[in-house]
């Protein structure tokens, strides 16, 4: 799991530098709906094609804390007197065909995915955050802090192959390697209003840290980057 330090210094930075590009809470919450229903299915494909019964358990114990916060972002969207269908629908399209590219082809693979996409875009979002009224702002922390409940899960299951056979941590060392730029792709888009992407001097600092995030969570699986 990524140490607390280096996931703080991921948020704090993307928090300085995006609070500016916060979009409206209807988008923001919209978009995180949708991406924390994502992340919830890609843990369920994780416990179906888990082959222990250990292992299945452990996993949907995470599946539920990433269920719990889809739910309570649907409730804030709800809060605000928004329809959360409505809300997510603009994102479906484009999250689905990130699902689809980074889906993974077997159980290790998926549990990569989970592990990556979820810490990269979990500290984006909470960066992103920095520009939500107060009071919403704190509350989305707190769902943003159950979704990295099952990292631990994640890295023990992923550490427990990769340090039995060289072969397969080799293999995931290049998933996780072709991973980064999607998640990347994803989060830009994240960025874009009306088609138009703030000045490279404005994101570069977000993504160098989170890149950096990134390397690190590599390093926690013995991959190298």
């Amino acid at each position: 799991m990524l140490p607390l330090g280096s996931r703080t210094e991921a948020v704090q930075v993307a928090r300085v530098e995006l609070a500016a590009l916060t979009p409206e809470p209807v988008v923001y919450l919209g978009r995180l709906g949708y991406l924390t229903l994502v992340l919830f299915e890609n843990l369920g494909r994780a416990v179906m094609a888990t082959p222990t019964t250990e292992g299945k358990s452990e996993l949907t114990r995470a599946a539920g804390e990433m269920g719990d916060a889809h739910e309570a972002v649907v409730n804030e969207l709800r809060a605000l007197g928004h329809d959360p269908v409505a809300a997510m629908e603009p994102y479906r399209l484009e999250l689905d065909d990130f699902q689809r590219r980074t889906q993974g082809a077997d159980w290790h693979e998926i549990l990569v995915t989970c592990y990556l996409t979820q810490g990269f875009l979990t500290d984006f979002s909470a960066g992103l955050a920095g520009g939500l009224p107060r009071d919403l702002r704190v509350r989305v922390a707190e769902i943003l802090a159950r979704v990295t409940v099952g990292e631990a899960v994640l890295v023990e299951l992923l550490r427990a192959g990769v340090e039995t056979s060289p072969r397969l941590a080799s293999r995931l060392a290049m998933w996780g390697r072709r991973l980064v730029g999607d998640t990347m792709l994803v989060a830009r888009e994240a960025l874009e209003i009306d088609g138009v992407m703030p000045g490279e001097e404005r994101i570069e600092p977000v993504f160098t840290e989170l890149v950096a995030s990134h390397t690190r969570r590599m390093d926690a699986l013995g991959l190298t980057a």
